[in-house]
């Protein structure tokens, strides 16, 4: 039957006079089927399903009500329209190359006592076209504000912009939605920026969030321009700056434009003679006293000039202690291998007076000091054994002096033994010596 066009236009006339008479959707039993989403150009599939079907006609009408498919057969003339799969449950049909016109309400009708009829629904997504950032300028000078506009053309549904720097969203943007033909629209984001130096050469991003598209995005490069940034290292010595040792500072100058020149002078003074300039390097062989002050480093381009300052303080030279003499200085000037010299040091150039003078010389001092300690001592225990050796001695030179005058039985015999006496005692006297 299906075969027969006059049949088949029979039919098509029975389904008209019976459609008045249809179910609504909410009162189907055993039909089923299912909305579709799709993209432009992409294929839709329309399926209409039956449950328990006792073999009753199924056909799928489109928006205008005319007839799509009646069992396995395809009375509307539209090649876009295939066949899937025609069974007693099923009947399923797919529509290529889909367009915003076929978007609609597609109708499955059983021809069952009393009919049913189930609706699905196409709804056509279009993805946003000529997405573009539009700015004023290429190049900004740091601290200048950008305007940048991104549009997304012709969208279904509204696309909704994103703005990025790098990998971090911006806040602030505002969104206008123009609604156009056919059911799509325009959508137009504007974000200001205050740029800075790090902005430069970073992406600014424009994301489109669509369902129709994934990772739709289009970047904008802002060129900043920016004044010098200077900075001033010492690359030689590493340690305190001390007299007639030799200085190395290192200038270094960073900015867009390149800087043009690079500039040493000395603060509130000339720069010595002895000062040798080449390029950013500033050198001096020998330091002395005179030498000291503020150093300044100064670079400039188009956009400004900046400048950093080295403050020099020459210190006097490590100072070191005697060496050893005796003994007991031996033990003594150990002490100092323990302290670190202070031109060993990684402190910076620039310190407090008082520093110095509290380093090597306050230990040269403790040093010194030990040493006479124990001389005095030395020379306090030696004098006290001398002493008392003297003092040992001529206590018995006296006793023997004395001695037999003690037995004498008048003052003539007393005399003359105390002669004797001191004869003997000339005697132990040479004996002595």
């Amino acid at each position: 039957m299906a075969s027969q066009p006059g049949a088949a236009l029979r039919l098509f006339l029975l389904i008209s006079g019976l459609r008045a008479g249809l179910l609504q959707q909410g009162e189907r039993q055993n039909l089923e089927t299912e909305n579709v989403t799709v993209v432009e150009g992409e294929v839709a599939t329309i399926s209409c399903r039956v449950k328990n079907n006792d073999d009753s006609v199924i056909q799928l009408l489109n928006p205008n009500r005319q007839t799509i498919y009646f069992r396995d057969f395809r009375p509307l003339k539209d090649s876009r329209f295939q066949l899937v799969n025609f069974s007693s449950s099923e009947l399923r049909v797919s529509l290529t190359n889909v367009s915003i016109h076929d978007e609609g309400r597609y109708f499955c009708q059983l021809y069952t006592d009393p009919p049913q009829e189930a609706y699905t629904t196409i709804t056509v997504l279009i993805p946003p076209n000529n997405l573009v950032i539009d700015v004023q300028k290429d190049t900004y000078v740091e601290g200048e504000e950008v305007e940048m506009n991104c549009t997304a053309m012709a969208s279904k549904p509204a696309a909704v912009i994103r703005w990025y720097k790098g990998n971090q969203e911006l806040e602030g943007s505002k969104t206008e939605v123009e609604a156009m033909d056919n059911k799509m629209f325009r959508v137009r984001s504007q974000i200001s920026v205050t740029v800075l130096r790090e902005d430069d050469e970073v992406p600014f991003v424009c994301l489109v969030d669509h369902p129709a598209v994934k990772d739709l995005e289009t970047r904008q490069y802002i060129d900043v321009q920016y004044k010098p940034a200077v900075m001033v290292s010492v690359v030689y010595p590493q340690g305190l700056t001390r007299e007639g040792e030799p200085l190395e500072l290192s200038c270094r100058a960073v900015g867009k434009p390149r800087p043009e020149k690079v500039t040493w002078l000395r603060v509130d003074d000339e720069l010595p003679d002895h000062v040798l300039i080449e390029d950013e390097k500033l050198f001096i062989s020998s330091l002395n006293k005179t030498d000291n002050g503020t150093y300044r480093c100064e670079a400039s381009n188009s956009v400004g000039s900046s400048s950093a300052d080295y403050t020099l303080f020459v210190y006097d030279p490590p100072t070191t202690p005697p060496p050893p003499t005796t003994t007991t200085t031996t033990t003594t000037t150990t002490t100092p291998s323990t302290i670190p010299d202070a031109s060993a040091t990684t402190e910076p150039a620039v310190h407090d007076t008082r520093a110095a003078e509290e380093g090597p010389l306050g230990v040269d001092h403790a040093v010194i000091g030990g040493v006479v300690a124990v001389v005095v001592f030395a020379m306090l225990c030696l004098l006290i054994i001398l002493g008392r050796y003297f003092a040992r001695h001529k206590g018995t030179y006296f006793t023997h002096e004395a001695k037999g005058a003690d037995d004498a039985a008048d003052a003539d015999t007393a005399i003359i033994n105390a002669e004797g006496g001191q004869n003997s005692c000339e005697e132990k006297k040479e004996y002595f010596i």
